[in-house]
């Protein structure tokens, strides 16, 4: 894993409470969806990082527990960091099915609207339509919980469990009928078409564990003439 090691987090000024546990926000390395919080104290702290997995500090139980070790959704740890006040953590992983024990892929899914603050203060629309491309994180989001939960008869579920050969598949024959679309000049076409290619690829590269986050670089690494 890449991030701090057992040495250096040792030497660093990570606030414990005092109970000897520190907060622990668990967040998808690829979605970057936050999957889940909990508590490590030293020693789960220490295994986390000998173990390339997470290990926590269970407060109802009075015990280390190995997430996953029960479930098999064992999460890899892929970056840890620290807050700049030290009294938080933040684990970066690659979540293998889901991270709640509800079997949501993520703990935090009740969501409050805006508009039901108390103040009665309303959503700033504006500045959710100001990003263009939005709705790619939103989609990206979701194939990562449709891979981690499977929901039976959904088509992203049926493109996980089929593997890496039906992924390809699909993306070569949406390939090409993006460029039948184009070559009859028919932006309708195009346009659905283009939709369910940019999908498979999503999936694709989410069946890969690599992030879009890694392709918005690399096409901004292109256009600044860094590589």
């Amino acid at each position: 894993m890449s991030g701090q090691t057992a040495g250096t987090l040792e030497d660093a000024a990570i606030k414990w409470d005092a109970s000897g546990l520190v907060p622990a926000i668990v967040q998808d390395a690829a979605s970057k969806d936050v999957l889940m919080m909990a508590y490590m104290n030293q020693e789960s702290l220490k295994r986390t990082l000998e173990s390339g997995e997470t290990w926590f500090w269970s407060r109802s139980r009075g015990e280390l527990w190995h997430k996953g070790a029960t479930s098999g959704h064992v999460q890899k740890v892929k970056a840890l960091k620290y807050d700049c006040d030290g009294d938080t953590l933040l684990v970066l992983v690659d979540q293998t099915g889901p991270a709640c024990h509800t079997g949501r892929y993520s703990c935090f899914h009740n969501e409050v609207k805006p508009g039901a603050l108390a103040d009665g203060r309303e959503a700033a629309a504006e500045s959710q339509s100001a990003d263009r491309f939005a709705m790619l994180g939103r989609l990206e989001s979701v194939i990562a919980q449709r891979d981690a939960e499977r929901p039976e008869g959904a088509y992203t579920t049926y493109l996980f469990e089929k593997g890496i050969d039906k992924i390809l598949k699909k993306v070569g024959e949406e390939t090409a009928e993006v460029i039948i679309a184009a070559k009859n000049r028919d932006n309708d076409e195009l346009r659905y078409e283009a939709s369910d290619l940019i999908f498979h690829l999503m999936v694709l590269l989410r069946e890969a564990k690599l992030p879009l986050d890694e392709v918005m670089r690399e096409l901004d690494c292109r256009h600044n003439n860094k590589k």
